[in-house]
């Protein structure tokens, strides 16, 4: 019985990391894209500061439920 348990969580702890894998390999704009678009039409990125964009994706990162890693790539994108 407890090796149809461990064999269940190992089966999801991996099927976890494979898809942490594929979205650190997503680059801001796929995040944004992915993201942001989804709910809503987004602004130009010229529209606000660095510093506004990080107000804006600390915000938003509990909304769209993002890593702190993926709301620092979207920063880094719409910042650029």
């Amino acid at each position: 019985m407890i090796a149809i348990i461990l064999s269940g969580l190992a089966s999801i702890l991996v099927t976890s990391c494979i898809e942490t894998a594929k979205i650190s390999a997503k680059s801001g704009a796929q995040l944004w894209a992915e993201n942001c678009q989804r709910c809503h039409n987004t602004p130009s990125p010229a529209s606000f500061s660095h510093e506004q964009w990080q107000t804006i994706g600390l915000h938003m990162q509990t909304r769209a439920q993002l890593t702190d890693k993926e709301r620092d790539k979207i920063i880094a994108f719409l910042s650029q």
